[in-house]
This record gives structure tokens, C-alpha cells and sequence, in this order.
């Protein structure tokens, strides 16, 4: 059976569970990283020597890590048309705002999640964390215009393209409260909420 290695609460695992529910996949997800550990530990490295989480493993031995890399492995092995666009260049479209996502959108929530989910009150930088607002809403504005042109993000049928960036919508809109207007990103955010493999393995999850 496909495994999964890592905890629920990484957005990066959850990118990948996300896709697994969208495609229906039997699987086991084993924690770990974080409060669960074992991601240091020589087994755990054999497997993924940045000691990150996810890391896929198949029947035959086939070790995977990288979670955009992933995704679109298994939309590519189990979903041909449905998560992985049929023509080059909606594949190319889609794998560029993935490209994206790990390029300007993470690094600019990520300071904003560490400081005010994982970092103490009386030791929070409130000045980064409000530059790191100001670049999420920057991001959040750059999806706002492809969206006046495009249902999805990379065209108008869901994609993987969609996957990566569903966790860190749900993350800007959880910590940037105050913002512009964003009315194309919460179309289709909405969208991305009414999913049940989005519900499932992103916004029942616990926020820690």
C-alpha cells in the first residue's frame, strides 16, 4: 500500500493528502516531524536525507520526497485528466504556479505562521511579521488577477496547479485578517472549501 510519511498538521503532507483524497487512493500515512519526531533518525534519512516531511513510498521500493514533486507524480501515475492537465501547456501552466507557490507564497506566510502560531507573544517581531503580511497580500493579489481571467488557477478545470496553493489561502485568510479587497481568491477559495478532500486534510486538521 502507498505510504505517506509525516504528520497531518505539515501543510506541505497536506498538499499531498489533499491529492490522494482528490484521487482516491488507499494509502497509510505514518507521523512523523514535528512533536512525533523520527524524522532525524538514520531510517527515516535513508529514505529523505533532508530529513523533511512528506516522503512517499511504494510497494516496489519507490521512494519520493519533495511534496510539489509528489502530487504531481501521482496525478501523473493515477490521474491523467483530472489532476494533471491533458495538453503541455496547461501542464506547464499549472506546474509554474506550483513553481510559485514554494517561490514567493510560502516564504512569505511562513513568517507569519511561525509568529503568531508557533512563537510565544512576548517574543514575537511584530515589524517582520507585518512586512511578512504585506508580501502574503502581495502574493494573494498576484492569484487575484489570474483569477479574473481563469476559473482555476492554471485554466478553467482544477488541477494540481490548485493543490499547492489551497493551504496557503487557508493560512493567509486564518492570519491576515485585515486586507484588500480579494473578491477573485475568495471565489475560488470558496471552491477550494466546498472539496471534501480540502475539508478532510486541510481544514479539519488542527492549526498548530
Amino acid at each position: 500500500m502507498l505510504k505517506i510519511w509525516g504528520r497531518n498538521t505539515s501543510s506541505n503532507v497536506q498538499k499531498v493528502m489533499w491529492a490522494i483524497g482528490e484521487l482516491g487512493l488507499a494509502h497509510e500515512r505514518i507521523d512523523v516531524g514535528g512533536p512525533f519526531g523520527k524524522n532525524k533518525e538514520p531510517g527515516y534519512l535513508a529514505m529523505n536525507p533532508n530529513g523533511l516531511v512528506p516522503t512517499l513510498e511504494e510497494d516496489d521500493g519507490f521512494i519520493l520526497w519533495e511534496s510539489n514533486t509528489i502530487v504531481r507524480y501521482l496525478a501523473a501515475k493515477h490521474g491523467p485528466g483530472k489532476l494533471e492537465p491533458g495538453d503541455l501547456q496547461g501542464r506547464a501552466s499549472a506546474q509554474k504556479w506550483m513553481d510559485w507557490q514554494l517561490s514567493v507564497a510560502n516564504p512569505a506566510i511562513t513568517p507569519v505562521f511561525w509568529g503568531l502560531i508557533r512563537t510565544p507573544p512576548e517574543k514575537r517581531d511584530l515589524q517582520a511579521i507585518d512586512a511578512a503580511k504585506a508580501a502574503s497580500t502581495a502574493a494573494m493579489k498576484m492569484m487575484d488577477d489570474q483569477l479574473t481571467r481563469t476559473r482555476f488557477i492554471a485554466g478553467d478545470q482544477f488541477s494540481y496547479g490548485d493543490i499547492p496553493i489551497g493551504p496557503f489561502a487557508y493560512r493567509y485568510f486564518r492570519l491576515v485578517t485585515n486586507h484588500s479587497s480579494l473578491p477573485h481568491v475568495e471565489r475560488w477559495y470558496a471552491e477550494m472549501k466546498a472539496r471534501p478532500a480540502f475539508k478532510q486534510h486541510v481544514l479539519d486538521v488542527p492549526f498548530v
